[in-house]
């Protein structure tokens, strides 16, 4: 072969690859235009933009009169353009950059004016569109922010990005904190009212076109305007009473403080709702303070004591096995259960203190006797334990009571058919509150169905929903049992209640002269495991009734864990608090009917007073306690058993009034009314007037009033 045709051999090969290649290239950008190019524009607008969640506000929860619970407020993070449109420049930019330092070291000077400088310029420096300023700044100091030099310019030229977070504050800080509740990404089961509602609250998050900037980082594409608005969440109308919190809160925490105990909680309950009204918890830290950690009064189920002998009595009176007469020989507050087969003691009971020998079931309950609960009940239901828990269990004590908020313990009342069930033991054990298990709230619906004349009803957190101002769910207890037990079993265990307090254990501590209580004591040993009761010395106190007694309107309990100091014994441990709450709560409820006593005037001196207005004196003998019986002209009035008796002062037109015995000011309203000028000398009361009463002298006339 010759050298040309190798070369142009070479050469048509050379040129034959170069076109292959071309039409390689051609076939691929029109695949990558037209084939696959909707894929590839996609997947860069999806590199340089995308989309993320403006997150919602959050919905207030709120007490039951109005008052803010939990609320959402916004807080901004600023960042900062240095390349905006008004600081393009170098010359606009450094000419006004350490105005903006100097000002951000006054609002925040956790910083200097130098530092302040220093990272603008850097930032300046290093080219960054989006530079952080400052986290977890407030409305009020964002005002302030956007009057500083250059942010003045405006969003797009002084190059001043906001980003607006929420923050979720308690305004009432510690106040019912554990049953508001919270949200945290990091705790999986919900807490409170903030979990159990959050698909109300959370509202609907919107979103936010961001776009991809130098350095990976995202930055608004519309500043601080959504593409899709977020939704506000409802707002959730709880049954919380905020100054019957308080005053909850403060009388345990107090009586904590005191008795250094493991923990306490405290329930406060309307009776005809259901309605929660106050709600506390303190556990005790390990530096000997008391922080809400837990919620105990829906979770701690434990074996409550003598509260539970409500339930007992209960059954016996409406199964007819006993009436309140009923005798029962206590033997002084100590009884043994033998066991046949061997003859040793299967059980040893024990009262607090020695009631005595032969005494009745009423008195047996007043004075707390588990010897006496024991034999009533072992020889009620000796020979058919399961119809005495039939019994408990149609009083609904082994079901929750789902609760609007999670977390409620599971109640465990033992049966015959139980595998832990013991013929010797479990029978006497129950009657007097152990081997069972009930939550301190659980308890209390028990107890509240005795004040609401029978019918039990599940407790509620929340009274409604609202959004928008309109409510969208309204919420009432649900009715449990409509009637726990007869009418004449119900009335005899109400005045068991009450007898507690008058006669039995209550009365040192519980008893008052402004309003009757009923309730009971409850004083349980705490057991250790498998040690038993007898390897720790510590008790569970715990007192549940209801006030009025005679027209109730609040149930409550209170359980207080292993006081380490002072008596264990329920009346001096949760009695005090109870009685504190109580009284508070009477006071100022108005809707409680307050029969304060009346107190009639007998031979004794009356008050000095001063003839005028009617309405203000019988105001203050009001006050005073003593009651005015009809109208008379003496404003001394007659000293009568019947009452006081009063008369609105009276003249004849056109003539001058008599205003001897009145006070300045009613003095100078009859006289002015009249139409008559006054002169006024001394003070006190008027003793004299320059022309008697009844006497007819023309109007505007002066008249002379001597006061003493």
């Amino acid at each position: 072969m010759s050298i040309r045709t190798n070369i142009l051999l070479r050469v048509y090969l050379a040129f034959g690859l170069i076109v292959l290649f071309s039409v390689a290239v051609i076939v691929q950008m029109y695949r990558l235009q037209f084939v696959q190019g909707e894929k590839w524009k996609a997947m860069a607008s999806k590199m340089s933009t995308r989309y993320e969640n403006v997150e919602a506000s959050r919905g207030n929860i709120l007490s039951v009169d109005g008052s803010l619970l939990a609320t959402s407020v916004p807080e901004y993070e600023l960042h900062m353009d240095m390349f905006a449109g008004g600081i393009e420049d170098d010359k606009s930019f450094y000419g006004k950059v350490d105005s903006l330092a100097m000002k951000l070291a006054e609002l925040y000077p956790d910083k200097s004016e130098t530092q302040y400088s220093r990272m603008l310029r850097d930032a300046r420096k290093d080219s960054s569109r989006y530079q952080l300023i400052r986290r977890r700044v407030t409305f009020t100091e964002l005002k302030k922010i956007r009057k500083f030099p250059i942010f003045r310019m405006g969003k797009y030229k002084g190059g001043l990005i906001v980003i607006q977070q929420n923050k979720r504050i308690l305004p009432f800080q510690s106040l019912a904190a554990r049953t508001i509740g919270y949200v945290n990404e990091n705790v999986k089961n919900p807490v409170g009212l903030e979990g159990a509602y959050a698909s109300y609250i959370n509202g609907e998050n919107g979103k936010r076109l961001m776009q991809r900037i130098a350095g990976g980082v995202y930055v608004p594409v519309n500043d601080d305007e959504d593409e899709v608005t977020a939704k506000d969440g409802a707002d959730i109308i709880s049954t919380i009473n905020v100054n019957f919190q308080d005053v909850a809160q403060k009388a345990l925490k107090k009586q904590l403080d005191s008795i250094q105990a493991d923990f306490g909680t405290v329930v406060l309950m309307e009776v005809a709702t259901g309605e929660i009204r106050a709600i506390a918890n303190f556990t005790r830290t390990k530096e000997g303070d008391y922080k809400e950690k837990f919620n105990y009064a829906i979770g701690a189920e434990a074996e409550p004591g003598s509260t539970f002998k409500l339930a007992s009595y209960m059954a016996m009176l409406d199964d007819k096995k006993i009436d309140t007469s009923t005798r029962v020989d206590i033997q002084h507050g100590r009884y043994e259960i033998m066991n046949p087969r061997n003859g040793k003691v299967a059980l040893k009971i024990k009262d607090a203190e020695d009631a005595g020998g032969v005494i009745s079931a009423r008195r047996a309950f007043e004075e707390s006797s588990n010897v006496g609960a024991v034999k009533l009940v072992t020889a009620s239901y000796r020979n058919d334990p399961k119809a005495f828990t039939d019994k408990l269990y149609s009083y609904h004590l082994n079901e929750k009571n789902q609760l609007q908020i999670p977390g409620e313990g599971q109640p465990l009342i033992k049966t015959p058919n139980s595998k832990s069930w013991n013929k010797l033991q479990s029978l006497a054990q129950i009657a007097y509150g152990y081997e069972s298990k009930l939550s301190p709230l659980q308890m209390l619906t028990f107890y509240n169905s005795v004040a609401n004349n029978g019918k039990m009803i599940a407790p509620i957190f929340v009274r409604e929903i609202r959004s928008m101002g309109n409510t969208i769910e309204r919420f009432q207890a649900r009715v449990i049992n409509p009637k726990v037990c007869s009418d004449e079993a119900l009335a005899k265990v109400k005045g068991l209640l009450e007898g507690v307090v008058l006669e039995g254990t209550g009365k040192l501590v519980i008893k008052n002269k402004l309003y009757s209580v009923a309730g009971k004591t409850g004083t349980a040993q705490i057991a250790n495991g498998a040690l038993g009761y007898g390897a720790k010395d510590s008790h569970q106190a715990s007192f549940c009734g209801y006030f009025p007694a005679d027209h109730p309107k609040y149930s409550m309990i209170v359980v207080i864990s292993n006081p380490q100091v002072g008596s264990h014994l329920a009346a001096w441990v949760a009695g005090p608090v109870f009685r504190k709450i109580a009284d508070r709560v009477y006071a100022s409820d108005i809707e409680i009917k307050h029969n304060a006593p009346v107190h009639f005037v007998g031979n004794t001196t009356m008050p000095k007073v001063k003839q005028g207005n009617l309405a203000a004196l019988k105001q203050v003998f009001g006050k005073l306690g003593v009651k005015p019986l009809y109208a008379s002209t003496a404003a001394a009035g007659l000293d009568t058993s019947a009452g006081l008796p009063f008369e609105e002062s009276k003249y004849k037109t056109g003539t001058v009034p008599t205003v001897t015995g009145m006070g300045l000011s009613d003095a100078l309203y009859v006289l002015g009314n009249a139409g008559y000028k006054v002169s006024v000398k001394g003070s006190g009361v008027v003793v004299a007037q320059s022309v008697t009463g009844g006497s007819v002298i023309p109007k505007k006339s002066r008249i002379t009033i001597a006061l003493q």
